[in-house]
């Protein structure tokens, strides 16, 4: 069913593409919406108030147990509805041109998914990102 899903998303976004549809634009359009959604995060801490931003340096530890216990996002509160919605618009807008990004390049966003969960799976914590 899953995929079912991401493959409908990309032929919904292969059919709505019709401006954009040089892979320069694309990759452009990406880096644009990338820059939308941090703008949408600075706007939650700086106009709304509805989540701050408490940054320190991150606690290192020599168990990566403890670390993975330790390790902090360095967000306070929760965002509100409406900053939570503008945020769930450009991340939206990014994913159209991910999905824009493999119709160009002739690549399935679920088996890229399926790929990234696998080796997720196979390196575990380990995978150190």
């Amino acid at each position: 069913m899953k995929d079912i899903i991401a493959t409908d998303y990309q032929d919904c976004v292969n059919k709505m593409l019709l401006r954009n549809k040089s892979i320069l634009d694309i990759l452009s359009k990406m880096n644009i919406t990338q820059a939308k959604i941090e703008r949408s995060v600075a706007k939650s801490v700086t106009h709304c108030g509805c989540i701050e931003i408490n940054a320190k340096k991150q606690e290192v530890t020599d168990s990566l147990d403890d670390y993975i216990e330790l390790a902090d996002s360095h967000i306070k509160n929760h965002m509100c509805d409406d900053c939570r919605s503008n945020l769930e618009k450009e991340m939206g807008n990014h994913l159209f041109y991910f999905a824009a990004l493999c119709n160009a390049l002739d690549m399935d966003m679920y088996d890229i998914i399926l790929k990234e969960k696998k080796n997720l799976e196979t390196l575990g914590k380990f995978s150190l990102r």
